[in-house]
């Protein structure tokens, strides 16, 4: 493959990841200053300023696993990764509008109980192309364990 053809994968791949950020930032300006500090909060909540350092990290080291995950394989080679990869990402879109935008936290709590299935899918299934992928995929999935335990607690503690 050549140089180019593989910086253009990366950059589609990191489009595709981040593009799923800024659609969820569309979502939490306003309600993360006005709407969710009002909730009851467990006292293991992390402070505001945490989460967009995290999810940028995240979302740099998916972009780079379906990068790797392609780059070795390509997409004929690896159909069924990349669009389980491409069905987590639109569950992780999916997210943000539904806790922050409609303030659907019990919709948000099922559609992270199904997103953190489709991620260990994906992290199984990278592991078959690359390891390497599949460790990257490992924080996200921690991470969306963490987000899972918290919105749980949110949704029981609001409702």
């Amino acid at each position: 493959m050549s140089t180019g053809r593989s910086i253009a994968g990366l950059l589609v791949c990191l489009g595709a990841c981040f593009g799923a950020a800024i659609l969820g930032a569309a979502f939490t300006g306003e309600a993360v200053a006005e709407w969710y500090p009002t909730l009851r909060q467990p006292a293991w909540t992390p402070p505001p300023w945490v989460f967009g350092p995290v999810w940028t990290a995240l979302y740099a080291m998916m972009a780079v696993a379906a990068w790797l995950v392609w780059r070795k394989d390509g997409w004929a080679g690896a159909r069924a990764a990349l669009g389980l990869f491409a069905a987590q990402l639109a569950m992780n879109a999916a997210w943000t509008p539904l806790f922050f935008g409609l303030h659907a936290v019990g919709a948000a709590m099922l559609d992270l109980a199904v997103l953190w299935v489709a991620i260990a899918a994906t992290t199984a299934a990278f592991w078959r192309h690359s390891r390497a992928a599949a460790a990257l995929m490992v924080p996200y999935l921690a991470w969306s364990t963490f987000a899972a335990a918290l919105n749980f607690a949110l949704w029981r503690m609001n409702a």
